[in-house]
């Protein structure tokens, strides 16, 4: 029988969880005050456009969680009327709110003498989408902001000391997102595919390294062109959202939002790589490598045509040259990662199984099932079926496996 049983909620995943409710609502007044500061300064239009971003990130964000609680099951909706959930959600308050109801789940799920099983499933269906929502507002929040960020600071060739302290935190805070997202869906499977410290650094550091020089990049051709970003934002976006909608993604409850979970990761491939379709994805993992590849050189190569030797910036061309080793090294860490680290591998190489046992494997992984299959994320399980290469009969496991439970108890 695959794993049963909930994740383990303890002391220090409460003090994470936390810190990060208290970092996202630092990170917005940080963000009002950084764009408040452009308007001092006589910047109007910088400030505009960070307000814009910080805007569309949070409503965007708040729609998914306003969506995502409409369609749960009866039993994980929220105590609160609906008029005034809605009402949280239109005054940007939503994923807060999630995060205060997960803090005082996690609560009384970590000091109880004995949490009962469906209190530690609702906590962890509750932290899936936190954490979903947290890489959402990342990458349509954090990562332009913090591309603007770095246009500032070329555009005035001046930096301060809060401005490169941020720039270094901002870059963990994209990475470590994405590591939180992997970590949430390897949560899926048994306990021995847990992320290991190791796993964590090399799956970490191979993101760093894809992802600055992404930023880097783009941030050099808007000092050279401003608006020419956003068309180059506009078009990217478009061929990104084309290939989304091509993968057949079914992520949300209906159409209609599905259109905005594909413009939302549209919006994260133009800045790194997010699986979002079933099956092998070496292929389409080479196709984005090599277009975003591509893409970066061809931005850095307008930059460097038009960088003269007394030029202000020229001090910048020995950065732009080292962003293609670095970027190229990313790949190299991604490589052995899913060559060694990742849990697909490691489970073919323990051994091959009988017919019995290929209707609780998928290629050898065991994933969790709970005994009520309303407290298992749907939405985070279609995707870790993806990140994990699910076979159909596995998957059909996977999806019924509670009344699988049930029968067998």
């Amino acid at each position: 029988m695959a794993a049963r049983g909930p994740l383990r909620f303890g002391p220090l995943q409460l003090l994470l969880a936390a810190a990060g409710a208290a970092a996202a609502a630092l990170d917005v007044c940080a963000d009002a005050w950084v764009a408040a500061g452009y308007a001092r300064a006589g910047h109007p239009g910088w400030a505009a456009l960070g307000l814009a971003l910080l805007a569309a990130a949070s409503a965007a964000t708040q729609a998914c969680s306003w969506l995502w609680f409409r369609s749960d099951p009866a039993a994980l909706r929220p105590e609160l009327p609906r008029c005034l959930l809605a009402a949280l959600h239109l005054l940007q308050l939503g994923f807060f709110y999630r995060c205060l109801h997960a803090l005082k789940l996690g609560w009384k799920v970590c000091w109880a003498k004995a949490a009962s099983e469906e209190e530690q499933n609702r906590l962890a269906f509750f932290s899936h989408d936190i954490s979903m929502l947290r890489l959402f507002e990342t990458f349509l929040e954090n990562t332009p902001q913090l591309t603007l960020l770095l246009y500032v600071i070329l555009q005035t060739n001046k930096a301060e000391p809060s401005q490169g302290l941020g720039i270094c935190t901002a870059f963990l805070c994209v990475t470590w997102s994405l590591l939180d997202y992997h970590q949430s869906l390897r949560s899926f499977l048994q306990d021995k595919y847990e992320l290991s410290l190791g796993s964590s650094v090399v799956y970490f550091l191979w993101n760093l390294s894809l992802t600055c020089p992404r930023i880097l990049v783009v941030a050099l051709f808007a000092l050279l062109w401003p608006y020419g970003v956003a068309i180059h934002f506009l078009l990217v976006w478009l061929a990104m959202f084309l290939w989304v909608s091509l993968q057949g993604t079914d992520f949300m409850e209906s159409p209609g939002p599905e259109q905005l979970y594909r413009a939302i990761v549209a919006v994260i491939l133009y800045f790194s790589w997010f699986n979002v379709a079933p099956g092998r994805t070496l292929y389409r993992s080479i196709i984005y490598h090599g277009f975003i590849l591509v893409d970066s050189a061809l931005l850095a190569l307008s930059w460097l045509m038009c960088c003269s030797p007394l030029d202000e910036h020229f001090y910048l061309i020995p950065v732009v040259s080292a962003a293609l080793p670095c970027y190229l090294l990313g790949l190299l860490l991604r490589v052995s990662y899913y060559k060694w680290l990742h849990p697909s591998t490691r489970a073919q190489q323990q051994g091959s199984y009988d017919e019995v046992d290929a209707n609780r494997r998928t290629d050898g992984l065991e994933f969790r099932t709970v005994l009520e299959p309303d407290l298992v994320n749907r939405r985070m399980q279609w995707l870790a079926q993806h990140q994990f290469v699910v076979p159909v009969l596995a998957e059909q496991h996977l999806l019924n496996g509670a009344a699988a439970a049930d029968a067998a108890v």
